[in-house]
């Protein structure tokens, strides 16, 4: 007996340990759509699950005009039994005796939500399964969870699975505001996914909605009147399609988060409104057959990105519009300028008016080449960076280092640059490598965020996601003098800006890469930073294709878009007060006289002193320089001068009629070459490779002087022979050999110079 008993008693702790251990841990093991939402719940769009069935991730709660026609149509007891209705099950039964065939089965919603799981063939001995798994997952979940399993796992017709999806493609629009029509039809809907079709057995749908309705009316759950417009409704057509909002931003969930629903940081009234504008502004540039834009924006404070648009048409399957040019590399051009320029500050290089050399020049056979094909001589460098100009910001790069700035450059994420310093030169400052939209835009809001005293990181895209913290790099002084520059950049609209007091100000900076195949545009505000890409995705260029033209317009038209700010406060700490020179821009040197009293970084303080200005001893009437010892008893008068290099100063003068030349030292006094002339071309220990003619014969090399005085007349000797004289404009074009070769040239005051290049034949 007692063998018996613990037979028995070891068989049910076995029948109960496996009732405990019946359900599967995860209900269902099915493929998931990708949903993609704004900041605010809104669908900004979705991507069909891997087998293609629009199934939206589970939700946790249903809406509960859903629910209510679901628990009244399909298990009017459903909150009162425990997965199985006995009394269902009997009523079932005899009307299946009567009629002589399955009629209804009695099937209680969590009898239903186990079927869905399973997916196997109804059988009696499957339906009793279906039972017991019924009751053990009344304990596992609550009655609303297992509502919301129902609704997220129920087939409503073709290839629609779930309450949330079936709402966007019958009705268009979420869940959560179905009307009560909407609702009811939805409902029964389930019943017979196979059969109740919205493109076929129509009236039988309506009549089971329309009943469903009535039972509505008849219970008191709605009104009279609520049931009349019910009825007035009339059913769904075909599916509709889903929004197409920020497609370029969905594609990238759907890569990287697939089969989950992703909340992000867009705001889709501001994405609607600038993806409009980008529509607007495409139709304007297929004229110039320039087929691609792309727009982010990122609101500073929260790093988070608030629109989002890749590219334009992205139903379009052709001129690359499904690119993602948001997360493609592209050249720079010149949008990488201002980094430069703080970088630069930051560590002493220069001041904001420090002056930097606008003349021609030839490095290892790369001669950069300002936009509008002219020198100045030399320009100021907040000058030079608001002006876009590429041979002062070179030689500026030239002066910080290129395996410097690379670094700050990687340091900071503005670019990967896949290949060493060495690879890029020079002409990283120029679009000789490549960035993307975001990145690029990402730092100059990291540069933003120091002048806000907040912490450097990397936008981010889902709303609930913590912001990727990174080194702050930027001191705040720094971008408040870069920032300062680039507000100055002249706008596309042609007007005084700061005449307007309802016009904002944005510091803004375009770009436009080598061909023009890329336009760049970023605007920085202390509440948004709007970055701009426009050209082709195949890297095709057009001619009209610059920042100016085509990124800056849309950029502007972005911000019209977007609340305005003040502008940011002055930094508070870490400035120090120097004596600048006014001329030069550089700190007050020994002889400067005119001066101002400015706020710099603090490692400004260790920047070169003012070189430009010279003590000079001059005759009594001002004509001529004399040394001390050659001005025996004649009378002098000294005087500090402003100086620029020769090369320098003959290309400022032309831009600056203010400027005046040193005068010529007195006949028989002697004086420093240096100081009266320098080569422009080629400079000293330079390395030259010969070009060929169409023809096939060698090229000549042109020679290129630059004197201070526009009457000297200038003898040249190539590996001491004379060649020509030269007066005015000191240009001489020769014919040179492979080798070594001195060049000297003599003025006609005796004056001396000389270098020495190297010559290579094109074979």
């Amino acid at each position: 007996m007692k063998k018996k008993k613990r037979i028995i008693y070891f068989t049910l702790a076995l029948l109960l340990i496996a009732y405990i251990f019946c359900l599967p841990r995860q209900l269902f093991d099915v493929s998931y759509s990708t949903v993609v939402t704004d900041r605010n719940g809104e669908l900004l769009g979705a991507r069909i699950g891997g087998d293609e069935q629009w199934r939206f991730p589970p939700c946790d709660t249903v809406p509960e005009k859903f629910k209510i026609c679901l628990v009244q149509f399909e298990d009017r007891y459903f909150f009162y039994h425990w997965g199985i209705n006995p009394l269902a099950i009997g009523r079932a039964l005899m009307q299946n005796i009567k009629e002589r065939r399955v009629v209804s089965g009695g099937s209680t919603i969590t009898m239903q939500l186990i079927r869905l799981s399973r997916n196997k063939n109804r059988t009696v001995g499957e339906k009793f399964l279906e039972a017991i798994l019924a009751t053990r997952a009344e304990f596992r979940y609550s009655k609303k969870k297992i509502l919301a399993l129902y609704a997220s796992h129920a087939p409503f017709g073709g290839n629609v699975v779930g309450l949330d999806a079936a709402a966007w493609r019958y009705f268009g629009h979420s869940a959560a505001h179905l009307s009560w029509a909407e609702a009811a039809t939805l409902a029964v809907l389930p019943n017979a996914p196979a059969m109740l079709h919205l493109s076929k057995n129509r009236s039988l749908l309506l009549e089971k909605r329309n009943r469903l309705l009535k039972r509505l009316q008849e219970k008191g759950i709605i009104d009279e009147m609520t049931y009349e417009l019910a009825l007035s409704e009339d059913l769904p057509g075909e599916p509709l399609a889903l929004p197409q909002i920020a497609p370029h931003l969905v594609t990238y969930f759907y890569k990287n988060f697939a089969g989950e629903h992703c909340v992000s940081t867009i705001d889709k009234s501001i994405q609607v409104r600038v993806e409009d504008a980008l529509n607007r502004r495409h139709s304007e540039f297929l004229a110039s057959d320039i087929r691609n834009l792309a727009a982010i924006v990122i609101d500073v404070k929260t790093n988070q990105v608030i629109a989002y648009c890749g590219n334009v048409q992205f139903a379009s399957q052709s001129s690359g519009n499904q690119v993602d040019i948001i997360q493609a590399e592209r050249s720079t051009g010149s949008i990488l300028k201002p980094f430069l320029y703080c970088a630069s500050l930051q560590e002493g290089e220069i001041l904001p008016k420090t002056l930097l050399p606008d003349i021609p020049v030839h490095i290892n056979g790369f001669s950069p080449q300002n936009f509008n094909l002219q020198f100045e001589g030399a320009v100021s460098a907040s000058e030079a960076v608001s002006r876009s100009l590429n041979v002062p910001l070179v030689l500026l790069l030239r002066r910080y280092s290129v395996p410097k700035f690379y670094q700050f450059l990687k340091q900071n994420h503005i670019a990967d640059l896949p290949h060493p310093s060495s690879y890029y030169g020079l002409s990283l400052i120029l679009g000789g490598a490549e960035a993307k939209l975001g990145d690029v835009s990402n730092a100059y809001s990291n540069m933003a965020r120091t002048l806000l005293g907040l912490e450097n990181g990397y936008y981010t895209l889902l709303l609930h996601e913590a912001m990727q913290k990174e080194t702050n790099s930027f001191q705040a002084n720094a971008v408040w003098q870069v920032f300062n520059a680039i507000t100055e950049v002249n706008r596309p609209e042609q007007i005084d800006w700061k005449t307007i007091p309802s016009m904002q100000k944005i510091a803004w900076k375009t770009g436009t890469s080598y061909g023009f195949r890329d336009a760049w545009a970023v605007g920085i505000t202390p509440k948004y930073v709007v970055g701009v890409w426009v050209g082709n995705a195949s890297g095709e260029g057009k001619p009209n294709l610059t920042g100016a033209r085509t990124a800056g317009p849309v950029m502007f038209d972005i911000f019209d878009l977007l609340p305005s700010s003040k502008w940011f406060n002055v930094p508070g700490d870490d400035w120090v007060e120097a004596e600048v020179c006014r001329q030069s821009g550089h700190l007050k040197g020994r002889f400067c006289e005119e001066v101002d009293s400015l706020l710099i970084c603090p490692n400004g303080l260790r920047s070169d002193p003012c070189p430009y200005h010279i003590h000079v001893n001059l005759t009594a009437d001002g004509r001529f320089r004399v040394y001390e010892n050659c001005a025996e008893k004649e009378a002098t008068i000294q005087q500090n001068w402003f100086v620029l290099p020769p090369a320098w100063a003959w290309f400022y003068k032309q831009h600056h009629p203010e400027y005046k030349s040193l005068p010529v030292f007195k006949p028989g006094c002697g004086g420093d070459p240096s100081h009266v002339m320098q080569f422009i071309y080629p400079q000293s220990n330079a390395h030259i490779r010969l070009p060929k003619q169409l023809d096939g014969s060698i090229g000549n090399v042109t020679l290129e002087l630059a004197h201070n005085d526009r009457n000297a007349t200038v003898f040249w000797h190539i590996d001491n022979e004379y060649i020509a004289s030269t007066t005015d404009f000191h240009k001489l074009s020769v014919k040179l050999s492979a080798g070594i070769h001195h060049i000297t040239v003599v003025d006609d005051e005796g004056n001396t110079l000389s270098c020495q290049i190297e010559v290579d034949s094109p074979d």
